[in-house]
């Protein structure tokens, strides 16, 4: 940042955001931007009793077309396409019956696959957003990397200079280039490598974040595969970069599967992800500062 950058914190979406400016943002703005955030979450929040998604969830129906369906549902059919149904926007059930559900009761009650079936249960075009069945939207894939560019978007209209906006990890940055630690998945207190970013957007997902005990004492997070709704066991973390915050978080979920890196490759994306036994693999072309030993790295 040019001079002493002006850092506004504060709590959204179950997360720590940190929004960074070369001046303070006025109150005023500070009002519009957390505005959208609450927009954004009565909207799409599956843990709001009064959001759309609940509403529409309980019975099915139709709605009108919320803002922002369109680009996230779009890619989110195009990531569970890629990834052979891994990665599915009606997962909120699965995730309910693991235990991480709106009361976040962790109590785990058997896994629930999601309707492989999706595409016929949820639709939508220009107008409208419909469910043919009571089911629970989950736009967690790449939900929160679209609201980081919806506030990107605001903080430039409102302040000049250098802008960064970090939503727990999942950050967009403008102007000058920003140099990003990768956080450990099995140590926070290290990290992985460094990635300098510029004019792009780092999305990071990890299986330490969202994660709890099972009465049985089992370990669960919170990335599933829609198809058996199980968490994933093999990749521990992943991190993709791109010129915005929604298509990096959506290729950080479908890393997490064995067809992510043909999607990154696809879409233009660049990666790095840790395997749960601690190898780490990047793609061609990955400029990140890696600290890895060579005989624990794949490419």
């Amino acid at each position: 940042m040019s001079g002493a950058p002006s850092t506004w914190r504060f709590d959204a979406i179950g997360t720590v955001w940190d929004v960074v400016t070369d001046q303070p943002l006025s109150p005023p703005a500070r009002d519009r931007v957390r505005s959208r955030i609450d927009a954004f979450d009565r909207t799409w929040s599956r843990f709001r009793p009064d959001s759309t998604v609940t509403r529409i969830g309980r019975g099915g129906g139709v709605v009108d077309l919320p803002p922002d369906a369109q680009p996230m549902l779009d890619a989110l059919a195009a990531v569970s396409e890629a990834t052979g149904g891994a990665v599915n926007p009606l997962v909120g059930a699965s995730l309910d019956a693991l235990g991480y559900d709106p009361q976040y009761s962790l109590e785990d009650r058997g896994p629930v696959a999601a309707p492989a079936d999706w595409r016929a249960v949820l639709a939508w075009d220009d107008a409208r957003l419909a469910l043919a069945v009571p089911a629970t939207i989950d736009v967690g894939a790449l939900g929160k990397g679209r609201l980081v560019d919806l506030v990107l978007d605001m903080v430039r209209d409102e302040a000049a200079g250098d802008v960064i906006v970090d939503a727990g990890g999942d950050l967009a940055v403008r102007g000058r280039p920003q140099r990003i630690g990768l956080e450990h998945p099995f140590d926070p207190r290290r990290a992985i490598g460094v990635w300098e970013v510029t004019d792009a957007a780092l999305c990071a997902s990890a299986v330490n974040r969202r994660s709890w005990l099972s009465a049985t004492g089992s370990s669960l997070h919170h990335v599933l595969d829609a198809r058996t709704g199980l968490p994933v066991r093999t990749i521990a973390a992943t991190w993709a970069l791109a010129p915005d915050a929604m298509t990096a978080d959506a290729v950080a979920t479908a890393l997490f599967f064995d067809s992510g890196p043909r999607l990154a490759h696809a879409w233009d994306v660049a990666w790095v992800r840790m395997t749960t036994d601690g190898r780490v693999e990047w793609s061609p072309g990955c400029d990140a500062d890696l600290f890895v030993r060579t005989d624990n790295v794949e490419r």
